[in-house]
């Protein structure tokens, strides 16, 4: 029986390690132009909602967005593009379709009529979507910004102009419908083919035209401009000569609109309303946010917000420039999905455009002075190489958290630069080779990998006089890269440096001294270094500088005791609340 029970055991153990990774699910769009994805050349500021829609989902969504320009439920399967999405389907993949704007127009290569052909090619869709093991869903048309004069001629107008403006046909003149206070549709019976092809093959219907009919009716004739593509000659080099398209949506628009879209999705689908995310801004370099910058999103958030914190989705990229995020931007978390750095490659010596050099604090990637600041899976970078001092973060601010991030660089990599200021850094990753971790700050540094990439010291406190607490490392893994062999656990930048190393991995490149007085022997009499079971190969408690210490128990060097000052700050036990992705 004992044998059979540890056969199946091994089994068990087999299988599980054999079991396919979680897949993501992928939603595909199907549509027309107010879907598509647009061209960026020339800070084209047109954007389709699908082109928005990821931004309003965690990343165990991947969008994949087919729609195209001009296209009608009929030309989409005529060109293959259909066929192209339909190759790619897996069992629980969504694919989300949208159209009609196009289906409506004259020209044979794309019309279709409403209950006849349109719902046989919305049929086609759902039916084959389903084939595959996919889920599909459908949605009606957004609404055409027509505050004018009901009737066919006004219909027939506005169709006209989605060509015109839509670039399909330049050369025809430009129209302009008479507005008045009523949105007026232009969509008539293929509002109704998207519901009632739902009804009948009992699939997922939004009806996004009244969603977005509703908001553009409320915004009224003047501000309803602001979501679509109003351009004013001479202001953007894509569109020189203007636009007033009552069609297309601008960043602004379409993100509205996708985030209407993806709440719809989630209330009628409750499988995917696990994965519904709101961020107040997004930054991504493919025109899925609202910036292409991180520093333009940072400047966008509102001078000293009370009670409230401003979330930034960074999406994957190198974003090469030099981010400050100043003391009024306060409580903003910055959230990096996938593989997200800032870097630059400023250094000490290099001059400045005054021929000066730039010095130390000059050199960062990123500065930061706002206090309650977050930050989670960013890449902080400074790619200057070994040219001296060169930092890739700058922090002067009270109550930060860096969560999961990565420090990069040489000399000088961490600048935790503020007198009186706490911040705690959790499962991040630090790199350098002398004093790579400096300042005055108080930092708790927990569970994270410490790595020299060259001889030096780890650590180069500041830490004034009388001041409790300096750096506390926890749990954290000392490695270095291969023929690395000496290296300081510290050394004192100013003559009352602290620094505790508790429960820490050492790697053999740790000097047994471990300490180093920055040949300074006075140093030795004021310095607080001390460590608490320390680990590895590099781990020598009795070789240990002698002015160093090793602590008997860790009374009063908690991570909640070191974080709390006189506001009582604890991120170890309460760090998940400054998130507020709110869902």
């Amino acid at each position: 029986m004992k044998n059979k029970i540890t056969l199946l055991l091994g089994l068990f153990i087999i299988l599980t390690a054999f079991s396919p990774a979680k897949r993501n699910i992928t939603i595909f769009t199907i549509g027309d132009s107010t879907m598509a994805n647009k061209k960026l050349e020339g800070e084209n500021p047109e954007r389709g909602w699908g082109q928005m829609l990821s931004r309003y989902f965690t990343d165990d969504i991947t969008v994949d967005n087919h729609a195209v320009n001009g296209r009608s439920s009929k030309s989409f399967i005529d060109e293959g593009r259909w066929d192209n999405v339909l190759s790619k389907i897996q069992k629980g993949d969504y694919v989300f379709i949208q159209f009609g704007h196009n289906d409506e127009k004259d020209d044979p290569k794309r019309h279709t009529d409403p209950g006849t052909t349109f719902d046989a090619n919305l049929r086609k869709f759902v039916e084959e979507t389903r084939a595959k093991g996919g889920i599909p869903v459908l949605f009606n048309s957004i609404v055409r910004r027509n505050f004018g004069k009901s009737g066919a001629d006004a219909v027939a107008d506005a169709i006209k102009q989605d060509d015109i403006r839509s670039g399909i046909d330049p050369k025809a003149p430009k129209e302009v419908i008479e507005e008045g206070a009523k949105l007026i549709d232009t969509h008539g019976a293929y509002l109704d083919s998207p519901a009632n092809v739902a009804k009948e093959l009992n699939v997922t219907f939004i009806d996004l035209n009244s969603l977005t009919h509703k908001l553009v009716e409320d915004l009224g004739p003047e501000k309803s401009k602001e979501l679509y593509l109003w351009v004013q000659p001479k202001t953007v080099p894509a569109l020189p000569d203007g636009r007033e398209d009552n069609t297309h949506l601008n960043v602004h628009g379409a993100s509205i609109v996708a985030e209407m879209a993806a709440k719809a999705v989630a209330e009628a689908i409750p499988e995917l309303a696990q994965y519904l995310c709101h961020y107040d801004l997004v930054v991504a370099k493919d025109g899925s946010g609202d910036f292409f910058t991180v520093q333009d999103a940072i400047n966008a958030v509102p001078d000293y917000r009370k009670n409230t914190r401003t979330t930034i989705l960074v999406k994957e990229g190198a974003y090469k420039e030099k981010v400050i995020i100043p003391a009024s931007k306060n409580a903003v978390s910055l959230i990096g999905e996938g593989d997200v750095k800032i870097t630059f490659d400023d250094y000490a010596s290099k001059p400045d455009i005054f021929g000066e050099e730039k010095g130390t604090s000059g050199s960062s990637s990123c500065y930061i002075y706002a206090p309650d600041f977050y930050a989670e899976n960013i890449t902080f970078e400074n790619s200057s190489g070994p040219v001296g001092q060169a930092v890739a973060c700058f922090v002067s601010a009270d109550r930060v958290y860096f969560k999961k991030c990565r420090f990069l660089g040489f000399q000088d990599t961490l600048y935790t630069y503020g007198k009186g200021c706490r911040q705690y850094y959790d499962e991040c990753y630090i790199e350098g080779t002398v004093d790579f971790i400096f300042g005055w700050s108080v930092a708790v540094f927990n569970r994270c990998h410490i790595h020299s990439v060259g001889n030096g010291y780890l650590t180069a406190p500041s830490t004034d006089k009388g001041q409790k607490y300096g750096y506390a490392f926890y749990d954290c893994d000392i490695t270095a890269s291969e023929g690395v062999e000496k290296v300081y656990l510290s050394r004192p930048w100013r003559p009352y440096a602290k620094a505790v190393f508790i429960r820490c991995n050492m790697g053999r490149h740790i000097l047994p001294e471990g300490w180093n007085n920055w040949r300074k022997v006075e140093n030795e009499k004021t310095v607080f270094y001390a460590e608490y079971q320390s680990k590895g190969e590099g781990a020598a408690p009795k070789k240990r500088a002698a002015y160093s210490k090793q602590l008997k128990s860790l009374d009063g060097y908690s991570m909640e005791e070191v974080l709390s000052g006189s506001d009582g700050w604890n991120p170890v036990e309460n760090g998940n609340e400054l998130l507020n992705i709110r869902r």
